[in-house]
């Protein structure tokens, strides 16, 4: 059984899952940090620009993902305007290679890991922050003890839908990185080289299925993580 299990995926295909969930991952983790950030930003301070701040956010929910990546390409390119000083100081090239693919994937799940956070965090009352300063805590310390556990289920929430977006990715990415079979072809990118080739359907179906079984269960797990945080949380 685990034999005719391993065998339904070809080497080509289990390669373009690995890829995916990797890429994923680090996207997700990367992100997840200036996600907060954000998210928190936009929903408590007010400074100048955070109305340019939140349209920027949220830019790769509107614009083509095509569009998205072009634009990482000229800016994070070899020879962009980031990417080349990145490649001559660094030795770091993010184009073509799949932590180019991890970038690209990160920046369109971004929207929604911050619109799921920043929820969370204004549902938060701020006189319970307030109180914990009143205490003599610093800002930074009452966010890690108060604010950060309470908006704790939204984090999460936006951790894994951020994951199962980045799963799916796919416009920006094979701008930025190309379709590379083992090295950026990704589920998405794979599904789309395997429909161009004949008889590739088969292998397109088998990839689909897992693309809707990996975000289904994403979707699930971050209800289920998200509600027993929740009850955690509130029986503190």
């Amino acid at each position: 059984m685990g034999s005719d299990w391993a065998n339904w995926l070809g080497p080509a295909e289990w390669a373009a899952v690995r890829l995916s969930i990797r890429v994923s991952l680090w996207a997700t983790l990367a992100s997840l940090p200036p996600g907060i950030l954000a998210a928190y930003a936009l929903a408590r301070w007010t400074f100048p620009g955070k109305q340019l701040l939140n349209a920027v956010v949220h830019l790769p929910l509107i614009l083509p993902p095509v569009v998205t990546g072009y634009l990482l390409l000229v800016v994070l390119g070899r020879r962009g305007y980031v990417g080349q000083v990145l490649d001559d100081w660094f030795g770091i090239v993010l184009s073509f290679r799949w932590t180019g693919a991890a970038v690209a994937a990160a920046v369109m799940a971004f929207p929604l890991m911050v619109r799921a956070i920043r929820l969370a965090v204004e549902a938060v009352d701020p006189k319970i922050e307030e109180a914990a300063s009143t205490l003599g805590a610093s800002k930074p310390w009452v966010f890690l003890t108060v604010t950060l556990p309470l908006i704790l289920p939204g984090v999460i929430a936006g951790a894994i839908l951020a994951f199962a977006k980045a799963i799916g990715e796919f416009g920006a990415t094979i701008t930025f990185v190309s379709n590379i079979p083992g090295q950026t072809q990704t589920i998405p990118s794979a599904i789309h080289a395997f429909l161009q080739v004949p008889g590739g359907q088969e292998a397109a179906s088998r990839l689909v299925i897992i693309a809707i079984v990996i975000a289904t269960a994403a979707l699930i797990l971050s209800e289920v993580i998200a509600r027993r945080v929740a009850r955690v949380v509130a029986g503190t």
